[in-house]
């Protein structure tokens, strides 16, 4: 595998390789090095547009079903068809990444998403706006597993916790912006400029990475085009039948029809994968005990995040009768702790070991959670609940990049771009599942018909969030792995 830091002109190369010693007395590897950072940081804003876009949409629905019109169960779709294509396409963007080059994959996902973003601001009607948010899942599915790697390689294994730290803190910034943005561009501008606002960041991150990032790739073997079906079947199935589930009932053969349809394509592709000469996803990867519990933990603490920021927001808006600018603001004490956390996170994760930095992490997510439950009332003040959301930020912080780097860790060389597409398809999964799981439970405790019944289902739904977190730390637990050198 190629290094993503190595030289992409003769400039440092061959009989000028003195030329930086002279120009730099400290050491002759330190131009070497001051390349590395932007080959962090450049990808990780290119992510800030996937993580800012699953959430900047939902405060500004309101606005665009006024503009095109659309039931509320056609809006949906806004955002079901970013995140279907999203979950759908993950494991196929990483290996196109490893089979014809990270660098060139990744620019490509990135001018997509980008001009994506502007078909979408430009939409005259709401089903041109749900395809167009269907390709900016596509794009999404990209930039977030070949990103992922291409951070992961840029450092020396020995400081991986540290890259990923500061990838989850940009990605963090995307949630805590999301909302912020969201009802700040709604209130002051109009619904076209929550598209808009990734056509800069994108044309400059498009930019950046070009001149920045080095060309690599994974091991060179034909596509495995069966299993790339296969897989985005099965994602493609289970995202559907999870959406439905909370509005068409569990029991309804729209639900039933896809969840069933995604079992059958996903023992099909384990089958697939365990008998294909150049497989995917390599199996073995789950043969790995650490791998195997920090995507599971992955998945539960995603569900446990996005479940919660879902109902959060319907209370804060329904019960407490804030508008989504304020709203906004409120999800700051919990969301914003992951661009100051993160980093510090990603760097003890490579001296005392994942697990001491992610099950403490899940446990203080869940028990913030637990707080806020106790707390939150209709008539409770709000400063009341800054505490425990600053408690569930720091959790959240703690495990967003210890359990990734955990996994990668664990993973050879080879086959990281397949593992970082796991790793992001797991963290899919877990959002999509615990909004469906969290609806049901907010519907069956209370509402959104009255403030009363919203602070009743919100109290009970978050409830179930904290199980999650702290189930996520349970099995994080079991992942095995030794204190020393990174690896506990």
């Amino acid at each position: 595998m190629v290094d993503v830091t190595g030289p992409t002109t003769g400039a440092t190369t061959g009989a000028r390789a003195p030329a930086p010693a002279r120009r730099d007395p400290r050491e002759g590897r330190r131009p070497d090095e001051r390349r590395r950072l932007p080959a962090v940081l450049l990808p990780s804003i290119a992510f800030f547009m996937v993580t800012l876009d699953s959430l900047v949409v939902v405060t500004a629905l309101p606005a665009v079903r006024q503009d095109l019109g659309g039931d509320p169960a056609a809006l949906q779709w806004i955002v079901n068809g970013y995140n279907l294509t999203f979950a759908a396409g993950i494991v196929t963007g990483a290996a196109l990444g490893e089979r014809y080059g990270r660098r060139r994959i990744f620019l490509a996902g990135l001018a997509g998403f980008t001009l994506a973003s502007a078909a979408c601001a430009l939409a005259p009607t709401l089903g041109l706006l749900i395809a167009f948010r269907a390709v900016q899942g596509l794009g999404a599915a990209v930039l977030a597993p070949v990103g992922l790697t291409l951070v992961t390689t840029a450092l020396p294994a020995e400081r991986r916790g540290l890259a990923i730290g500061l990838w989850g803190g940009i990605s963090g910034l995307g949630v805590a912006a999301g909302p912020l943005v969201g009802g700040a561009v709604t209130e002051g501008l109009n619904w076209q400029w929550v598209f808009w606002v990734n056509v800069p960041i994108g044309v400059l991150a498009l930019a950046g990475c070009a001149r920045t990032l080095a060309e690599s790739r994974g091991t060179r073997r034909a596509l495995d085009v069966p299993g790339m079906v296969l897989a985005a079947v099965a994602l493609c199935a289970l995202v559907a039948g999870l959406v439905a589930g909370p509005t068409d009932g569990w029991h309804d053969p729209a639900t039933v029809g896809p969840l069933a349809g995604s079992v059958v394509a996903f023992a099909t592709f384990v089958v697939r994968e365990a008998r294909a000469a150049a497989p995917m996803i390599p199996l073995a990867l789950f043969r790995s005990r650490v791998f195997s519990a920090a995507v599971t933990a992955n998945l539960l603490g995603a569900a446990a995040i996005f479940s919660a920021a879902f109902v959060t927001s319907a209370y804060f808006q329904v019960g407490r009768g804030y508008s989504p600018l304020a709203t906004g603001l409120r999800f700051l004490p919990w969301t914003m702790t992951p661009l100051l956390v993160a980093p510090l996170a990603g760097a003890l994760v490579d001296r005392i070991g994942w697990r001491w930095v992610a099950v403490p992490g899940l446990l203080l997510q869940g028990a913030g959670f637990v707080g806020i439950v106790a707390l939150a009332r209709s008539d409770a003040d709000w400063l009341a609940l800054v505490a425990p959301f600053v408690v569930a930020g720091i959790g959240v912080s703690l495990a967003l990049p210890s359990l990734p780097a955990a996994a990668l860790k664990a993973t050879p060389p080879p086959s990281l771009g397949a593992a970082a597409g796991v790793v992001n398809t797991s963290q899919r999964v877990g959002s999509v599942l615990g909004v469906a799981l969290i609806t049901a439970v907010f519907d069956a405790h209370g509402g959104l018909g009255s403030a009363v019944a919203a602070g009743s289902g919100f109290r009970a739904a978050l409830a179930v969030s904290a199980a999650l977190s702290v189930l996520g730390g349970l099995v994080a637990l079991a992942g095995g792995g030794r204190r020393r050198s990174g690896r506990g």
